[in-house]
């Protein structure tokens, strides 16, 4: 259900009911406790690659579930912490107009958008209708074909795919962190690489976002998919972008580790970067933004203030596909 509005999802969670009421077995795998809860009639927690919790799901609650999804509670550091202040303006897109990823017409339509430092805007919206277009764009991957687009600099970019955009898995994690990194960093000597203090940083950033791995030099495929993605968000926040742009962040992730992503990202805001986050994952914004737009049909719409997931979902369904 990832990719699939509210509406649409529970469509599709009738028809698992259904299928299971004509006496058919139904698998359900999902990071998302308030689908199994609704839908399953047993819940099995895996973690580790081991059974740790059973049990009828009329029997038991979202707390017993998370508590074994991630062996303790998340604690006090992933509550939400108040929307910070507005700074200056980071992002500013006016009457901004983008090609489809795949070249056929016009994806993203007179999008205006503006993020200040300090804020966490949210981009939700079924895939293909435009936000991939859009974040790349202000990552520098995409160049418009009307309006404008200002950004910032630098700017960190977290990609949805992490192992084809965010890592090469056959280098290590140091060479990995170094990938990208310009004159300024704290490796660099002269134009030449300074191996040691790029292997030091690297097992830093590994206790600090305690990316579970052999050392700076073992190689990023053999890490789990949830360190790696925790690997992509230390090097881009390392840098101390001015901008911050994250697609699918937790994508694949279990609930810690997406909340501690989540934890990271608020941090960048309050340390003055501008934030802007696409999820496919409707919960994901809901929890994460402080502002929300939604795109559709290749536009944009600014979600009210306070609005829930209801009316968001409508949002992402108002207007007809480009």
């Amino acid at each position: 259900t990832a990719v699939l509005a509210p509406s649409k999802s529970e469509e599709l969670l009738d028809q698992l009911r259904a299928y299971a009421a004509r006496g058919i077995a139904v698998v359900l795998i999902t990071h998302k406790l308030d689908e199994a809860l609704a839908t399953a009639d047993r819940i099995t927690v895996l973690r580790r690659g081991a059974v740790v919790l059973e049990g009828r799901a009329d029997e038991l609650t979202e707390d017993a579930v998370t508590t074994a999804m991630i062996g303790g509670t998340l604690g006090p550091e992933a509550a939400r912490a108040p929307a910070p202040p507005r700074g200056e303006v980071r992002l500013h897109a006016r009457a901004l107009e983008l090609e489809r990823e795949d070249g056929r017409g016009i994806g993203v339509r007179g999008v205006t958008l503006v993020v200040a430092a300090g804020e966490v805007v949210g981009v939700a919206g079924v895939e293909g209708n435009g936000q991939r277009e859009l974040v790349r764009a202000v990552a520098g991957l995409g160049v418009p074909v009307g309006g404008t687009l200002d950004v910032a600099g630098p700017v960190g970019f977290i990609p949805e795919d992490r192992t084809t955009e965010g890592l090469i898995p056959a280098l290590s994690l140091a060479r990995n962190l170094v990938l990208g990194s310009g004159r300024g960093a704290p490796w660099m000597r002269g134009g030449r690489i300074a191996w040691p203090v790029a292997r030091a940083r690297t097992a830093e950033l590994v206790e600090q976002y305690d990316i579970r791995a052999a050392g700076p030099d073992a190689a990023v495929s053999g890490l789990s998919g949830g360190n790696q993605q925790k690997l992509v968000i230390a090097r881009e926040l390392d840098r101390r972008p001015a901008v911050v742009v994250a697609e699918n962040p937790t994508r694949g992730m279990d609930i810690r580790a997406a909340a501690e992503v989540h934890r990271r990202l608020r941090r960048a805001a309050r340390d003055g970067a501008a934030v802007l986050v696409a999820s496919s994952d409707l919960d994901e914004i809901l929890a994460l933004a402080d502002r929300i737009v939604v795109m559709a049909g290749g536009r944009l719409t600014e979600a009210p203030p306070g609005a829930d997931r209801a009316v968001i979902g409508a949002m992402m369904l108002g207007a007809p596909e480009a």
